[in-house]
């Protein structure tokens, strides 16, 4: 496996977010985490990539326990790529160098051994005559899909995605979406937490529900949308189907 979570606990003032939660992930796995609005979705991810601190329980990736004190929090989020719904691209820097910032700065790569592979990257998903452009002249899915890019050129173990698609304008989300699915036929771990039930159902080897802090149920997604188990599985997918999303 590459990442085991278990018997996760996260607690926000009295609000207990994650309640023993538990998780695994083979490599090459697509994972899609769905659930409603405040499941612990986006905190599970958050606390995967170390940028929350866990109450209670463990995470393993790789077999390394990453949520000892003693592990060097920066090397392991090295091996960990993740993207939000919000692009956070600096805006007064070029695509280039917005890709770039962490390799040469961070990684200490050579800065043209960087901008080599990031223009590599931006040729893969359609954007290689983007890389002068600054954020503000690219559309929402250029953005994301330029975040992405940024996360994937440390070559990271684990993908994480946190509702990228979210701030999108429905027409923009397929050319997202296109970029994840050839990401999945290269072989690449993701976990991604999402409200393009559609999507997951497509792209995903496995769909985690998520309710009350915890997988509630998970399998196939044919069988977890087909045929749910939980009745509240059923409930929230029932709504899900009443608003057209599925």
């Amino acid at each position: 496996m590459i990442l085991s979570c278990r018997g996760l606990r996260k607690v926000f003032g009295p609000n207990v977010v994650l309640d023993g939660l538990d998780l695994e992930v083979a490599e090459h796995e697509v994972v899609a985490l769905i659930g409603a609005s405040g499941s612990g979705k986006s905190t599970l991810l958050r606390c995967v990539n170390l940028l929350e601190e866990i109450d209670d329980g463990t995470i393993h990736l790789d077999g390394q326990h990453i949520t000892d004190p003693r592990v060097n929090q920066d090397k392991v989020r090295q091996r960990i790529g993740i993207v939000f719904q919000s692009y956070n691209l600096f805006p007064h820097m070029t695509v280039l160098d917005n890709i770039t910032l962490a390799p040469v700065r961070v990684h200490k790569r050579p800065a043209k051994q960087a901008a080599a592979q990031a223009r590599e990257w931006l040729a893969r998903v359609g954007l290689a005559d983007k890389a002068g452009e600054y954020p503000d002249r690219l559309s929402g899915g250029q953005q994301q899909r330029v975040a992405i890019v940024r996360a994937l050129v440390n070559s990271p173990r684990l993908l994480l995605l946190d509702e990228v698609t979210s701030a999108l304008d429905p027409e923009l989300v397929g050319e997202v979406l296109t970029m994840i699915r050839d990401l999945k036929g290269e072989g690449m771990t993701m976990v991604l937490a999402t409200h393009e039930m559609g999507f997951a159902r497509q792209v995903a080897d496995r769909v985690c529900f998520i309710d009350g802090g915890r997988v509630l149920e998970q399998g196939p997604p044919d069988q977890l949308f087909g045929d749910p188990a939980e009745p509240r599985t059923r409930q929230f997918l029932a709504r899900i189907i009443e608003a057209g999303r599925l």
